[in-house]
């Protein structure tokens, strides 16, 4: 045979692709921690996203592309009056659930926020939900979402934990389309080779880069990239149950395919597999590992990699607060993931970039006493130059346990340690915050903070009554999974 023609033997799917179709359409989620973990996960991307409505620059981006258009039983946009197709939903619900970086946080190899994927879960159920009942059956529950949640995190985060796509300079936005498409193509009733077909179609498509995400070049994309991939998951999984085929080598396809192409950077981080391939490595199955794990950003809205610096910066504000201008030197001694991501010097231009840098996200806390998101702001910025002054005084160095336990499955600390030195040549306490008060080791004395956030962020939206309804029915686990998906997004329409 001729070399120069290709052997036209069209493969199956990709085992990566068999593997994510068989866990969403086969899995049964047992595990109460799982699902009580994501009812609080809902409460609390809800809220965030009620909180990201009173910023202009976010909700500039909401509502239909052409104003005016009417939708049959349309999906709503929590905090809002628009009732839009399910694909613009999940872009506006995914966009306003991330915009203050305020919900949960995922870290591996990979970083990301699984609840992300609650753009593309909510608008599909409410959509569904409204058009079953408009039928004569019976609508869809929010055991349903709970449940899609919770497969959604665990696509998410499993593939995260030993795969680095940032490594190679993707955006961590690629798995939110990737669990996005899986479990909405699943909710609008996929049968496996049309859910395989979508799960291709994620990886056939162009992956966002992170130039958005780091200095000089960090800008407001990255508050909407991720409503973005899950508006897309489903976008491709109405693709699929229309009966589109599928790329079955989409990953392995020499020269082609997703690994060749976008994921043979070499480095530490990446798999060599035996025949000198570079590919996806995992280390467990598909379960409900992520939810019972993830962690919370209860206290500041800030990158979760300054977590607890920003906890050091608020137990050390007393002993600063009136030496400020005393002070010669900061410390901040750090893991080696913060360092690559949020530690930057120089001219801030905007709030997305200060609300990834540890320096920024340090100093407001230290001044202050608290880390709010109009802090964020240009104004903000500009009314306090002595933030800049103390940025100017900071040191970042790596502890390298910090760094090991960041990765240890028994540990996943994000530790950060804080030291101020005084010109006299005095100084505080090093302050060590190893587990932020989101993290699995501190639900029960998060939790009940997740849920004052909760109410706090409701009220910026609803009135009392309203408030005190939504709250009550999401504390109730056997309410909420029993209450119908269109009959709870009606709680949350203004």
């Amino acid at each position: 045979m001729s070399a120069n023609v290709d052997l036209n033997n069209r493969p199956d799917y990709d085992r990566v692709l068999q593997d994510i179709a068989d866990y969403v359409l086969t899995y049964t989620v047992e595990s109460g921690e799982a699902l009580d973990t994501a009812r609080n996960c809902l409460m609390d991307t809800l809220g965030c996203g009620l909180l990201a409505l009173r910023f202009p620059e976010c909700t500039k981006h909401l509502g239909p592309l052409v104003e005016g258009t009417v939708v049959p039983h349309g999906a709503r946009v929590p905090g809002t009056s628009y009732r839009l197709d399910p694909v613009k939903a999940a872009w506006d619900i995914g966009s306003i659930v991330r915009w203050l970086d305020y919900n949960d946080t995922w870290l591996a190899a990979e970083w990301g926020h699984p609840s992300d994927n609650l753009g593309g879960i909510l608008a599909v159920a409410d959509h569904l939900s409204q058009k079953r009942v408009a039928n004569g059956e019976a609508p869809l529950s929010m055991r349903v979402v709970l449940e899609a949640m919770v497969m959604a995190h665990e696509i998410q985060g499993v593939i995260a934990l030993e795969n680095a796509f940032n490594r190679v300079g993707l955006d961590h936005v690629l798995l939110v389309k990737v669990a996005s498409t899986a479990v909405c193509a699943k909710l609008m009733g996929a049968n496996r080779e049309q859910l395989l077909s979508a799960l291709s179609h994620a990886f056939v498509d162009g992956q966002a880069l992170r130039t958005y995400r780091h200095a000089p070049n960090a800008g407001s994309r990255k508050s909407w990239a991720a409503g973005d991939a899950s508006s897309r998951g489903v976008r491709l999984a109405d693709i699929a149950l229309r009966g589109e085929m599928g790329v079955p080598g989409v990953l392995t396809a020499p020269q082609w395919g997703f690994y060749d192409v976008l994921f043979s950077h070499t480095n530490k981080d990446l798999a060599l597999k035996p025949e000198g391939k570079r590919s996806f490595s995992f280390s467990q199955p598909f379960a409900s590992y992520v939810m019972e794990n993830v962690l919370f950003k209860i206290s500041f809205p800030a990158e979760f990699h300054a977590q607890t610096a920003c906890e050091a910066a608020v137990a050390l504000h007393p002993q600063v607060r009136n030496r400020l201008h005393e002070i010669e030197r900061i410390v901040i001694t750090t893991h080696e993931s913060a360092i690559r991501i949020i530690s930057k010097v120089g001219k801030l231009a905007n709030a997305a970039d200060r609300d990834h840098c540890i320096q920024y996200m340090t100093a407001v806390p230290l001044i202050f006493g608290h880390l709010v998101a109009e802090q964020y702001e240009d104004e903000f910025h500009a009314a306090h130059p002595i933030i800049d002054r103390l940025r100017e005084k900071m040191e970042i160095v790596e502890n390298p346990r910090f760094t090991r336990e960041y990765l240890e499955a028994d540990k996943r600390s994000i530790a950060n340690a804080l030291q101020v030195f005084f010109s006299d040549g005095s100084s505080t306490e090093q302050v060590v915050v190893e587990y932020p008060i989101g993290h699995r080791r501190r639900r029960a004395e998060g939790v009940p903070l997740l849920e004052e956030k909760f109410k706090a962020n409701l009220a910026t939206r609803f009135a009392g009554q309203r408030v005190g309804e939504i709250f009550a029915l999401c504390k109730d686990q056997a309410a909420l999974e029993a209450t119908a998906v269109h009959r709870f997004v009606d709680l949350f329409v203004i």
